[in-house]
């Protein structure tokens, strides 16, 4: 990256890592410097939280108001009905408008810890009064089932794919590596890209929005808003898009050991989550400490520089700061507690995954392989029997060996710890 921009916000996009591309440095950077820019990402609906794959673009949209700007978080009520064929393999499964709403009711939870939202009657009328310079810098929280529910079919098609040529929508790479694998694309996923533009386009009209970000898989997508865009009602709009993550080892960013790593309390503890970020390889320290923080650049960098047993503290850093923002400190306080009493004293730690039973679920007694798949330290009975197998489970720390052992209610007469491997533990306690 050449670039040196002038804008603050450009400054923080280059500088910790979150540029993979933007269709003109410039003439974005000279907007940036002018005022008050409003710019969104969309996030479809397809499950009742965002997970840890979401979480950059989460910071990109904390930056651009922490520098003076206006975020946008564009809730997919509509486009979710579609499905995002990007990059996939096989189509999305279609979900019920109920469905939709339900999620994005979880989904909106997390973003009220990241971004300050317009919350008055005023703000939010000043907010949609079209391309006028906004007054406030403070985020809107919009969903695109606002204009694209209602479309007509037969005006969308003359109005807005007119300006759409097939053959350049099938050069993109995320539809032609669909269509080299020879995997079915189905006419309804092939119109998400023009309704995705069409939002582009209708939040400049609606809100003056003149960026769009998204991961750089969303490339083509972004391009297609600008250019109708610009045919359409003749605005200049900018894109910009961040790097596709991976941890070092080459895994999709998101996912552990035991699944999605969500973003919301309920779906994923703190404690958890804490500990996924204390995990992080140490080749990801410095990066991850970049994105995923809001510490200097600097102490970034002399963070991901420690070696040795000295790599630890950086990732309890990195684990600590991470969770502060999502979960909030106290929960960040609890979680490194807890991991203290687990790992360096062997404890159970107050704050672990708990499953709690009433005395009418015990019954006479729960068996141990439904105790490790009941307490999400395994997907099934089978995994479970495999990791008892293979020497990867302990009870209270005890190397567990009999996959036929049932947890009676005088073995929980007080709470029993079990652990997956070194760094996965839960406890099973009786209700009362």
């Amino acid at each position: 990256m050449t670039y040196h921009p002038k804008s603050d916000f450009m400054s923080v996009m280059i500088e910790r890592g979150f540029m993979a591309d933007c269709t003109d440095y410039q003439g974005l950077d000279e907007a940036l410097s002018a005022g008050v820019v409003p710019g969104y990402i969309g996030f479809d609906a397809t499950a009742k939280s965002l997970h840890v794959g979401s979480l950059i673009q989460i910071m990109m949209l904390r930056w651009l108001q922490k520098t003076g700007h206006k975020p946008i978080t564009l809730m997919g009520g509509g486009t979710t009905k579609v499905g995002d064929p990007s990059f996939r393999a096989d189509e999305r499964p279609l979900l019920t408008p109920e469905a939709i709403d339900d999620n994005i009711a979880g989904i909106k939870q997390v973003f009220a810890k990241y971004l300050e939202y317009e919350d008055t009657y005023e703000e939010l009328s000043a907010a949609k009064a079209g391309r006028a310079t906004p007054t406030t810098n403070k985020a809107l929280m919009l969903n695109n089932a606002e204009w694209l529910d209602d479309l007509n079919y037969l005006e969308f098609l003359r109005d807005v794919g007119r300006h759409f040529s097939v053959n350049r929508m099938l050069s993109f790479e995320s539809v032609k590596s669909r269509l080299d694998r020879e995997q079915s694309l189905s006419f309804l996923e092939f119109n998400y890209m023009i309704l995705q533009a069409y939002d582009f386009m209708e939040l400049n009209r609606r809100y003056g929005c003149r960026l769009q970000m998204g991961g750089s898989d969303q490339w083509g997508n972004i391009v297609n808003g600008i250019d109708l865009t610009r045919r359409v009602i003749d605005q200049q709009v900018f894109g910009l898009t961040s790097p596709l993550m991976t941890t070092a080892d080459g895994k999709k960013m998101g996912k552990s050991a035991d699944g999605a790593v969500w973003l919301n309390a309920d779906m994923r503890s703190p404690y958890e989550f804490w500990q996924f970020w204390r995990n992080t390889a140490d080749a990801d320290v410095g990066r991850f400490l970049k994105l995923y923080t809001e510490l200097p650049v600097e102490e970034c960098e002399r963070l991901g520089a420690l070696a040795g047993s000295e790599i630890n503290d950086a990732k309890i850093v990195l684990a600590d700061e991470v969770t502060t923002l999502c979960h909030g400190a106290d929960a960040a306080a609890a979680a490194q507690a807890t991991a203290r009493e687990v790992f360096e004293h062997g404890g159970a730690g107050d704050d672990l995954p708990t499953l709690t039973l009433s005395a009418d679920e015990l019954g006479e007694g729960l068996s141990v392989v439904q105790a490790i798949v009941r307490s999400g330290l395994a997907k099934s009975g089978k995994d479970a029997k495999r990791l008892i197998a293979e020497g990867g489970a302990r009870l209270d720390d005890a190397p567990l060996s009999d996959a036929g052992l049932v947890l009676t209610p005088a073995d929980l007469a007080s709470a029993v710890k079990l652990s997956a491997g070194k760094k996965r533990h839960a406890l099973i306690r009786l209700k009362g």
